[in-house]
């Protein structure tokens, strides 16, 4: 009896003992988070956070500041995840920091990132509608990725359905005309490179025609003002020879009309007398032709007819 009350006492003895240790190394080891005091902020996560366990770290700007306490859903909107952190005091949560779900390496294991927060911001302060400060939220990196690729897979079924709706039937056979007549057009155009070619030789040589007329251009435009100019000179020449004669036939002018009030009728008559002289000359000159005896003998005297 005294031999199992011994091992008794032996055995409470070495329980108390390494109860002491153990409880001695944890308080040497204990960390000083265990003493600080922690604020509780709130975050609203609008996707998924598988991932993210309680006690999972929240960390600002890669700094550890504290932990998650609680995940639970959001009972007014369904759709939101609302996390519980528990921040160190003194940590300046301003009213523009933002909460973000990220993985940490290539494990997955999730955690809070905490940025923003300028120097000039405000701090975050618990409002009337929650018992907590309320802490903005962005989408992470995962859920970015999704929702593009959900609006590119969109995108790219719409596009398909657009491409199936324009390469029906009718537009495959258009198509494959269209095809068609691009071969024989080809085939044409291989055929006649010969003349293509001449035709580009021509061409060619019609454009250094061209650049050989527009290095000359210049100098040809030079005459053409130098010529430009002399006509504008005899243009002025003949404005003054014009005033000149328009002068002269204003000077002239009343000796022009006492001429044809005075002399023109004296040569009128004169004129007159001259066509009789002619006349006159003309008649002894066909009396002369028809007898010449008449210049030695004169004119005969005409007979007097019976009666006379």
């Amino acid at each position: 009896m005294e031999t199992k009350v011994n091992y008794i006492i032996v055995g409470a003895f070495a329980l108390l003992l390494s109860a002491i240790f153990i409880a001695a190394v944890l308080w040497l080891s204990a960390d000083k988070r265990y003493s600080m005091p922690y604020d509780t902020y709130l975050a609203d996560m609008q996707e998924s956070v598988s991932g993210l366990n309680l006690n999972a770290p929240v960390k600002y700007r890669g700094v550890e500041v504290g932990q998650v306490r609680k995940i639970y859903l959001n009972k007014t909107n369904m759709e939101h995840v609302r996390i519980e952190m528990a921040i160190e005091r003194g940590i300046p949560i301003k009213q523009d920091t933002i909460a973000t779900l990220k993985s940490q390496g290539l494990t997955g294991i999730a955690y809070i990132e905490l940025s923003g927060g300028g120097n000039g911001s405000p701090m975050l302060e618990a409002t009337k509608a929650e018992p907590y400060p309320m802490i903005k939220t962005s989408p992470s990196l995962m859920g970015r990725l999704d929702t593009s690729m959900t609006g590119l897979l969109n995108s790219l079924n719409k596009t398909t359905e657009n491409v199936n709706a324009i390469l029906d039937e009718d537009n495959r056979k258009k198509i494959k005309q269209a095809l068609a007549n691009i071969e024989a057009m080809t085939g044409t155009l291989v055929a006649r490179k010969t003349e293509l070619d001449k035709t580009l030789s021509n061409t060619s040589q019609t454009m250094e025609s061209v650049a050989q007329i527009s290095t000359q251009l210049p100098q040809l435009i030079e005459r053409i003002n130098k010529t430009t100019d002399t006509v504008n000179k005899m243009a002025g020449e003949a404005s003054r020879a014009t005033a000149s004669v328009r002068k002269t036939v204003d000077d002239v002018a009343p000796d022009v009309r006492r001429f044809a009030n005075d002399s023109l009728p004296e040569l009128e008559r004169m004129m007159v007398s001259m066509r009789e002289l002619m006349a006159s000359m003309q008649r002894v000159t066909e009396q002369v032709e028809q007898n010449p005896g008449v210049l030695l003998r004169g004119k005969e005297s005409r007979q007097a007819g019976p009666g006379e």
